[in-house]
């Protein structure tokens, strides 16, 4: 009996628990893959909140899917660096030569790739590649008359003013 099992055994509160030791694995590959919460509870026949109350109470669940979720976002973060870098890697082509198969190898160039770089940059140094920028006003804006307080002859010539300035 492994210790997850003797920790479902030792509360015998309720019904008893769903919960098997081999998803702790299952739920490592899911993560990998890319799976969410919403997407685990529903590969195992659960509600989200039982998957949440499984992670609290067996250790080694929680643990297969946090080092799932971080095995995959590193993976990707990996290749979108490579992808903002550019990168090469060795190819093959093959060819039909008078019904001869011929394998001819090369390498393959991808070059860097601008809104990947922008993503990453927004994302690791956010204050100085965000797309907001923050901009500070300085001075006095003084009301001297209310638009509801000008009668139509002073609206019509601030009209005119602006139209003259080609505003």
């Amino acid at each position: 009996m492994t210790a997850t099992d003797k920790a479902a055994a030792k509360s015998k509160r309720g019904r008893p628990s769903s919960y098997r030791s081999e998803y702790a694995e299952q739920a490592y590959k899911l993560c990998l893959l890319g799976a969410t919460d919403e997407e685990m509870a529903d590969f195992f026949q659960v509600a989200e909140s039982t998957l949440n109350l499984w992670k609290k109470e067996y250790a080694v669940f929680s643990e297969s899917i946090t080092r799932g979720k971080l095995m995959a976002d590193a993976e990707v973060a990996e290749k979108l660096y490579q992808r903002a870098k550019g990168y090469s890697h060795d190819a093959v082509k093959i060819f039909n030569n008078d019904g001869t198969e011929m394998i001819v190898p090369y390498v393959e160039h991808y070059p860097p790739d601008t809104q990947a770089a922008s993503l990453w940059l927004r994302n690791r140094q956010p204050k100085k590649w965000r797309d907001n920028q923050e901009v500070s006003h300085s001075g006095r804006l003084t009301i001297e008359k209310s638009v509801s307080d000008m009668t139509d002859e002073e609206l019509m010539a601030i009209i005119n003013e602006h139209e003259g300035r080609g505003c």
